[in-house]
């Protein structure tokens, strides 16, 4: 992995607040969001790791509180 690799990236999220990372130079895909946090690529995955505590997409969360 080069230098480069290890630059601009962003962290992001969809709908279901399923979270993952992106490039920073790149056009975001169709469906997520940038969540605001930026870095490394192990800053940002990092950061996943202490914010994504519940790996249940919202709509089965929301299914199950409510039942």
């Amino acid at each position: 992995m080069s230098d480069t690799d290890e630059n601009g990236y962003r962290v992001v999220r969809n709908d279901e607040e399923q979270y993952s990372i992106w490039r920073a130079d790149r056009e975001l895909p169709a469906g997520w969001h940038a969540e605001g946090t930026t870095g490394t690529r192990q800053e940002c995955l990092d950061h996943i790791a202490e914010v994504w505590t519940d790996m249940r997409p919202l709509s089965l969360r929301r299914r199950m509180a409510s039942a």
